[in-house]
């Protein structure tokens, strides 16, 4: 059974933000930094966060050298009355090409931790994702956010049979009742069961959201949103609405799909070991059921400041490119026609990897 410190969070939670590891890497580059897309959302997220802080100049709060760059040193005087307001924001971020080579070479998202291969991928994933974590930290910490990095297998989150078995937020609730911005990661966790498992960015967003409840969430990815096929094919459709019923069963609102027998298709990369897609939708599906608009949208653009900021919640603006994700209760919100309603959206195509299936 799961179970979670429900801490208490002092001020209300505006937004919870997935920084999808195949934006923030290089995919095809093991462990290397997408550091312009980086920067961008960085930035987009100082705005969005930082009370005025596009008229006012930025506190870089990472006073370390990194190699090839100029130390940032601090000036004190720039601190003196200087009281930062930033809303309440919790940023999760995906593995890309970090931590998923390792865990897939040694099969540490399968168990066995008696095993010396996969306590020895367990180490080395730790090591790669927490090495991104640091970086992404800095890189929000040279924008003036005063950003904590938290890792799920140190704040003692467990899992049983790749389920969530124990995830305790009261760091997370501590972070944020002392004005951080906590920063958590897809990380190698413990399993009751199989010794040892990788706890997906996407689950984590979905039980915090659970329990936090935001305003809404914001999943930055490398594409503009859901497509009904890959978005490399030729006539890929973005859908821009999906509306999720109480009893878990979801359509598209828009566009119109005349279709009733379209079936999306999802992809999975042969060394993802959390579904990638797949399960970023099924957990964005269960977000929306607890009434949390949910947008996933393309990092650095546009699109992505303006979900960021809230500017898109409501009715989705027609120039802004993007899927949203959210309840439709019992009716409400849904097409009822048969040209016009989508019955069931299979996903087919899966690698090997064992997905987390839509329920």
């Amino acid at each position: 059974m799961e179970d979670t410190t429900a801490p208490s969070v002092t001020k209300p939670i505006r937004c919870i933000v997935k920084l999808g590891g195949a934006a923030i890497t290089c995919k095809n580059e093991l462990e290397k930094i997408n550091e312009e897309t980086v920067d961008i959302v960085s930035s987009q997220l100082r705005e969005a966060m930082v009370t005025g802080s596009s008229s006012r100049k930025v506190l870089g709060m990472d006073w370390s050298t990194r190699p090839g760059k100029p130390g940032i040193s601090c000036d004190a005087d720039d601190f003196e009355d200087r009281n930062l307001d930033t809303s309440s924001f919790i940023v999760v971020h995906g593995a890309g090409s970090f931590g998923h080579f390792q865990a897939s070479k040694s099969g540490v998202h399968k168990g066995g931790l008696n095993k010396p291969l996969v306590k020895a991928g367990f180490v080395a994933t730790r090591i790669s994702v927490t090495t991104l974590n640091l970086e992404i930290v800095r890189a929000l910490a040279r924008e003036g956010i005063p950003s904590i990095g938290l890792s799920p297998f140190s704040c003692g989150w467990t899992t049983s049979e790749r389920n969530m078995a124990s995830a305790d937020l009261s760091m997370v609730a501590r972070a944020i009742n002392s004005g951080f911005i906590p920063v958590l990661h897809g990380d190698a966790v413990l399993d009751d069961l199989q010794g040892c498992t990788i706890l997906s960015g996407d689950v984590i967003i979905r039980h915090l959201a659970a329990y936090l409840k935001p305003e809404y969430v914001v999943f930055l990815t490398d594409v503009l949103g859901v497509y009904d096929r890959p978005p490399s094919e030729p006539n890929a459709v973005l859908l821009r609405e999906i509306a999720v019923r109480e009893d878990g069963s979801w359509s598209v609102v828009k566009p119109t799909l005349a279709d009733t027998n379209t079936q999306v298709e999802i992809t999975v990369a042969a060394h993802d070991t959390t579904g990638g897609m797949v399960t970023k939708i099924s957990e964005a599906a269960l977000i929306a059921k607890l009434g949390i608009d949910v947008y996933i949208v393309k990092a650095a653009t546009t699109h992505s400041s303006r979900a960021l900021s809230g500017e898109v919640r409501g009715a989705i603006p027609e120039d802004w490119l993007g899927t949203v994700i959210r309840f439709g209760g019992k009716g409400n919100g849904f097409p009822t026609s048969d040209t016009q309603l989508l019955q069931s959206i299979e996903f087919y195509k899966f690698s090997s990897t064992s997905l987390k299936e839509f329920n």
